[in-house]
């Protein structure tokens, strides 16, 4: 729907073309004196050639002055700005999401499904920062909160390839010096403390500290005011093997305390689904407001996808408005025929 910026513009507009016309109207009537000379060219136009040439120039200057009207018609719609209303919602995210990953030797072995999933989950993000975080009794970032989509998925995918030859125990027996090292280059940093392996409260809290406004022991709401709407998806088989700082549960309320959303992918074996652990870790997430998904449910991405979408509650308030945006494209592309067609009009009247 067409519509008009500033509307007052034109009405500027129109009164000093109306004044500039009058004025000139007016001195183009004033009375010459009477002993300046007068010459007529009706001797001249009594042939047929001169009176068609002269009705071709009185044609033609008739047709200037209808598009030099034109093109000021034109030119005050523009100063005007005509605009339309672009109905398609507006989208500003303010959403952060940690991909927290769990790569103790029990999840090994799933990681790499894992990780395709989380392929799955950057393809339906619009918008979203996005940071990966890989711990086992100690944390790493794989890279930080970014909306490089392309840097994402190419960081995924090469951890994707890196895993393929851990899949079984006879694909570990044939991995070479390289595949071997390629692995450990992609684990370094995530096992610096002896004696434990998936820490599973600490690395939560290691990825809810990539998310600005959380911060060791000083979780509270004041902190959750100054950050934006955030998420932690967490991919773990809930299997604790030495002393944690944070434990699962006190590590989610923190988060909950910093209004940060966990959810849960599990990542074992499926006969171990209806394990004790994985029941715990069901309770823990779902009792802090998270969702809990195992890798056998066949719609898991899209469902876990679907929850975070329909968690976005603090983009901007102009998600469902209408905007206001100029559209000048077919006014000025029309005024731009209408001078062309001028200028060759006025090249043909001075022939």
């Amino acid at each position: 729907m067409l519509s008009w910026q500033w509307p007052w513009a034109a009405l500027a507009g129109v009164l000093i073309a109306a004044a500039i016309i009058l004025l000139f109207v007016a001195f183009s009537r004033r009375v010459k004196p009477a002993d300046e000379a007068v010459f007529s060219l009706d001797d001249d136009l009594n042939t047929e050639h001169a009176s068609r040439l002269f009705r071709q120039w009185r044609v033609l200057g008739r047709l200037a002055v209808a598009l030099l009207v034109i093109a000021l018609v034109l030119a005050i719609a523009l100063v005007a700005r005509p605009s339309q209303v672009d109905s398609s919602d507006e989208r500003a995210s303010s959403r952060d999401i940690v991909l927290c990953l769990d790569v103790s030797g029990s999840t090994l072995p799933y990681d790499r499904e894992v990780i395709d999933t989380y392929l799955e989950l950057v393809k339906h993000f619009e918008g979203e920062r996005i940071g990966m975080s890989i711990f086992n009794s100690t944390s790493r970032t794989v890279f930080p909160l970014t909306d490089d989509y392309e840097l994402v998925t190419e960081q995924l995918t090469a951890a994707s390839k890196a895993l393929k030859g851990v899949q079984t125990q006879d694909d570990i027996d044939k991995m070479s010096d390289a595949q071997y090292q390629k692995i450990a280059d992609w684990l370094e940093g995530t096992q610096n403390r002896k004696d434990a392996t998936s820490l599973i409260g600490d690395g939560v809290v290691s990825c809810a500290a990539m998310l600005p406004g959380f911060a060791y022991g000083a979780a509270n709401e004041t902190n959750a005011k100054r950050q934006r709407a955030a998420s932690i998806v967490l991919a773990t088989d809930n299997i604790v093997s030495g002393q944690e700082t944070y434990s699962l549960t006190e590590a989610l309320d923190l988060t909950e305390q910093t209004m940060i959303t966990v959810d849960g992918l599990y990542s074992g074996p499926k006969t171990s689904e209806s394990d004790q652990t994985t029941a715990d870790m069901k309770s823990a997430i779902e009792a802090h407001g998270g969702v809990f998904l195992t890798q056998s449910d066949g719609a898991s991405v899209n469902e876990l996808v679907r929850d975070i979408q329909s968690r976005r509650d603090t983009e901007s308030d102009n998600q469902s408005k209408a905007s206001m945006t100029d559209a000048p494209g077919l006014w000025v592309l029309a005024l731009a025929v209408i001078l062309i067609i001028w200028i060759a009009c006025t090249w043909r009247l001075r022939r």
